[in-house]
């Protein structure tokens, strides 16, 4: 079978992984204010379904919490059985498993014949999603060069954002199919709503067939002694085919002695993940996907049309004016993919925090200072409870728009980026399983939380968020260190080097990055290379002792 060397064209099969969890974001957002599907999941005062009223209320703020939430809730548990899977089968089939899933639980979303099934197909499209987001970064970081492995991984967030604006325009469109149609026995179709949840298995279709002539992860291979196989992978993607290139045989190297010092550890449970001299790390990416949560993006995606429509947007208007949210997203990711080896991880998500904190609190004044409470909300949706007009509407969009502009490059991205690189290959599955595991049991928490708190504390969630990330904005500062540029392997010595704070290592805001030796180490300076094994011999003899 062909095998795929260049490591753009893997990284853009592999990422459309991120694309399914896009598609199922907009596939929400683009279609919970449409009349057919609050008529048909009515749950309000007007049901039973297909009323033929055109004013169905549809959900309650609890039940639309809940089916929001059903997919985050799977992702979570599929995120944390990830790493069984990917230590078992490989990073490669574990994201094929992903895809089968996936595809399960689209066909069952797109039959859906009521809230209960809607819901079941979401918990089981969740648990696709939380593989795919955990273990695609993980053989992403371990198949790319250090100088590209940021864009690269970042790449994850990018296709995130594509799947959020295909399938938001292909629920927009549908959303004209069957209007007034007076030959149903109700007012609109039910296509409205199926063909976007049907379409959503195409990307699954194409991902499990692309990832078949894909190599599996080097590393992964090294720790299963499968040498040769591992050799050849980076020789096809790192040396152009040459076994005996200068950076092969140096990254060889420090994978084959960290893989000897490993085979003093037993396998690994996520118990150790909590080990004293672990349980940094360990925190670290937890956090990091859990203030990715907390910056409040992800509720910006799931619930735009409704601030929209506080602002005096109806209709088409508001969907049109959603969707240049999702163009923003897309484009403003892409100098991240240029730019972030070169930017830093630190200095990237510092930018990112004191901007969103802005924009954020400015939307809480706005609202605070010029919103109108409306009782029972507009057009009777809770979640709707205030309206503005006029200039300060104009000013609530911007902001928003400014938010997503700031969130794309910075923290969209680097918090994918981020957690594989923290960790010793040993334990990389199942730590980054964990910390994408939090992201979901956050984004499932929020699914729940933000309806009910924009019916009842309205303005004031946004000063929530605010002071979320001016909190992540401190803790990123004292204890998220560099780790752009460096190999996997060589982010070891940060966390245990022997003149840093106890458990923790080099002081977060002392650590830095240098892309120039990063790229000169790939383009074979011996020099460098030198450098690069002498620091890993002296480690791997530091660890032998310790053992």
């Amino acid at each position: 079978m062909v095998v795929v060397g260049n490591i753009y064209a893997i990284t853009a099969v592999s990422v459309v992984g991120g694309a399914l969890f896009g598609f199922d974001i907009s596939s929400m957002s683009a279609i919970i204010t449409t009349p057919a599907y609050k008529c048909y999941f009515n749950h309000g005062p007007k049901g039973p379904p297909f009323n033929d009223d055109d004013q169905c209320s549809g959900l309650s703020s609890l039940a639309q919490g809940g089916v929001t939430a059903a997919m985050p809730g799977g992702s979570w548990l599929g995120a944390l059985i990830s790493g069984f899977i990917s230590d078992r089968l490989g990073r490669k089939y574990a994201i094929m498993v992903g895809c089968i899933i996936w595809i399960i639980g689209s066909i069952i979303i797109c039959a859906s014949q009521n809230m209960g099934m809607l819901i079941a197909g979401r918990i089981i499209n969740g648990l696709s999603v939380g593989i795919e987001s955990a273990q695609v970064p993980v053989y992403i970081s371990e198949i790319a060069p250090p100088s590209k492995r940021g864009r690269l991984v970042g790449s994850q967030q990018w296709a995130i954002t594509w799947g959020i604006l295909i399938m938001y325009y292909i629920s927009f469109g549908c959303s004209y199919i069957g209007h007034g149609n007076a030959s149903t026995s109700h007012n609109y179709s039910e296509s409205v709503f199926r063909i976007p949840w049907g379409v959503q298995m195409v990307p699954a279709v194409l991902l499990f067939f692309g990832m078949m002539i894909l190599p599996e992860s080097p590393r992964w291979l090294a720790r299963h002694d499968r040498w040769e196989e591992a050799q050849s992978v980076l020789a096809l993607v790192h040396g152009k085919g040459d076994a005996n290139s200068p950076f092969v045989i140096a990254e060889m190297q420090e994978i084959r002695d960290m893989c000897e010092f490993e085979r003093a550890n037993k396998d690994v449970s996520y118990m150790e993940l909590f080990h004293p001299k672990m349980i940094h790390r360990t925190m670290t990416g937890i956090w990091t996907q859990i203030w990715s949560q907390l910056t409040g993006m992800n509720v910006m995606m799931y619930y735009i049309t409704y601030v929209f429509n506080m602002a005096g947007y109806e209709g088409d208007a508001t969907l049109i004016a959603s969707s240049i949210q999702y163009i923003i997203n897309v484009i403003m990711t892409v100098p991240a993919l240029i730019w972030v080896d070169r930017w830093g991880r630190r200095p990237t998500l510092l930018i990112g925090a004191t901007l969103m904190m802005i924009w954020m609190f400015a939307n809480a004044g706005i609202m605070a200072n010029y919103g109108e409470v409306v009782p029972g909300g507009i057009g009777g949706v809770a979640e709707q409870s205030m309206r503005l007009s006029g200039a300060p509407a104009k000013g609530l969009i911007a902001c928003t728009y400014l938010f997503v502009a700031s969130y794309a490059p910075t923290w969209g991205p680097v918090s994918w980026v981020y957690p594989p690189e923290l960790y010793p290959l040993r334990v990389r599955g199942k730590a980054v399983a964990l910390a994408t595991s939090s992201n979901w049991a956050f984004n499932t928490a929020l699914g729940l939380f933000v309806p009910t708190a924009f019916a009842t504390i309205r303005w004031q969630t946004y000063i929530i968020f605010g002071v979320f990330l001016a909190t992540m904005l401190v803790h990123v500062f004292f204890l998220f260190p560099e780790t752009a540029g460096k190999t996997l392997e060589e982010t070891e010595q940060i966390f245990e080097d022997p003149n840093g704070i106890p458990y923790i290592g080099t002081p977060a805001w002392k650590t830095s990055h240098d892309t120039k030796r990063t790229v000169a180490a790939e383009s074979g300076d011996v020099e460098v290379l030198g450098e690069k094994l002498a620091v890993a011999e002296k480690r791997t003899a530091a660890h032998a002792e310790e053992v």
